[in-house]
């Protein structure tokens, strides 16, 4: 794709670190674009089967985990209320030895997972697994709506009580699978065999969700908005292609796997090393980095929530530039879009100054400090300037000028890209020299 640039084409003004004097409001974000009927007969006639089908497969799928839900309820019965929010992989350590996977307490947070798989074999995220299974009619997910949302907010889900079921973000599902792979391994014979299936599940779910082009949305069946864009936030795409080419590779946790299922898990993980490649930003005709999110159909960069531009990122592009380089078996395409990465990585860390003030009565902000760095924004234009969001869609470029909330609330400089540039220059670059 050649348009991938136009999508980040924000009108900027000089940023803080050139001219903090002219810092300002430059542009308002613009939510992306759901996957609809409309746009697939846009498409080209050749892409437009595979893409009716999945959308088609999506929407079906949707209808029968409500169905499925409702199913469980006698007519009159008040559903019980959704299970509390809690955090990230709660409750599903991936590195204790192996033989604590085994234990009961590894056992019921296995049958925990297992109660909250939805109908399409996915889970939702931000919820404890050392709780209660769940209930007869009780939704899968917790209450993810968020509790900043404005007019029309991009983050306002089309249904508040039907939100990530399931998911891929905050390491959703592909945990969960983790998990149960490593109990099913310590659990032979029949008592495991629930672990195994459910895993199994799983994989069709990660299989299912996949885009025709090999991308993976946030959530599927599809929720709208963002969501449906090919999500390189939270490592949704390399996690899954990691997982599956595990899965292919029949590795130990999951030599259960029959060869078919590792057949088709091998495929979708080399599709999504493809849209890896293809969706990195080019600029005038180079390759750079990478968006949070990648439009499904143009692979442009597009916005997240209010406050997420449609620019290149540097966290994501450094964990998908960590994904590339742990490949044991790299394409010419992929080497050269590590060594492309790592460049525009390298010209664009700031130096002398520091995101600071964690704490502080008037919050962080960005000082001059001599010797400070290196340091990456978390977003950039296409002509390398830093660019901020606020909840009501402005962007900026002062980091500096955002409200209190924001500037405590979002890392908006970190330090991730020296982590990738070491690897590369210790050892990746003089294994994949440039050619």
């Amino acid at each position: 794709m050649t348009c991938r640039t136009t999508a980040i084409g924000l009108a900027l003004a000089a940023s803080l670190l050139a001219a903090p004097a002219f810092a300002g409001v430059i542009g308002t974000n613009v939510p992306a674009q759901p996957i609809t009927a409309e746009r697939i007969a846009q498409l080209p006639a050749a892409q437009q089967p595979a893409w009716k089908a999945y959308l088609e497969r999506s929407i079906a799928q949707g209808k029968a985990d409500r169905a499925a839900l409702a199913a469980e309820l006698k007519p009159g019965e008040v559903a019980p209320p959704p299970p509390p929010t809690g955090h990230g992989d709660g409750g599903m350590p991936l590195d204790k030895d192996a033989a604590w996977y085994g234990s009961p307490e590894a056992r019921h947070v296995a049958d925990v997972i297992v109660s909250f798989q939805t109908p399409a074999g996915g889970w939702s995220k931000n919820q404890d697994r050392t709780g209660a299974p769940r209930l007869p009619g009780q939704p899968w997910a917790s209450d993810n709506n968020s509790k900043h949302l404005s007019e029309a907010d991009f983050d306002a889900a089309r249904d508040p009580k039907w939100g990530y079921v399931g998911t891929l973000d905050n390491n959703a599902t592909i945990t969960e699978m983790r998990f149960l792979a490593k109990v099913s391994r310590q659990t032979p014979g029949q008592d495991g065999d629930v672990y195994r299936q459910s895993f199994l599940k799983g994989v069709r779910y990660l299989l299912d969700a996949q885009f025709p082009n090999g991308g993976w949305p946030q959530v599927w069946p599809l929720q709208g908005g963002y969501h449906d864009a090919i999500t390189y936030n939270d490592n949704a795409v390399s996690e899954a292609a990691y997982l599956l080419t595990e899965v292919s590779e029949a590795k130990p946790d999951f030599a259960f796997v029959p060869a078919d299922v590792r057949a088709k898990a091998g495929a979708a993980a080399r599709k999504g090393r493809e849209v890896i490649v293809a969706s990195q930003i080019r600029v005038n005709g180079k390759p750079t980095i990478w968006g949070q999110q990648a439009d499904p159909f143009t692979l442009a960069p597009v916005a997240g929530r209010n406050f997420e531009p449609a620019a290149l990122s540097t966290g994501e592009s450094a964990d998908l530039l960590f994904y590339l380089m742990q490949l044991p078996d790299p394409t010419p395409a992929e080497v050269a879009a590590v060594h492309a990465g790592v460049a525009w990585m390298k010209r664009a860390a700031i130096m002398g100054w520091e995101w600071t003030g964690k704490g502080d009565p008037d919050g962080r902000h960005l000082i001059e400090k001599p010797g400070a760095g290196p340091i990456w924004s978390r977003y950039y234009s296409v002509d390398g300037r830093p660019v901020f969001g606020e909840r009501d869609k402005t962007l900026r470029d002062n980091a500096n000028e955002l409200s209190r909330e924001r500037r405590d609330g979002y890392s908006w400089y970190g330090s991730q890209p020296s982590k990738i540039i070491r690897l590369y220059e210790t050892g990746w670059a003089k294994r994949h020299p440039e050619t």
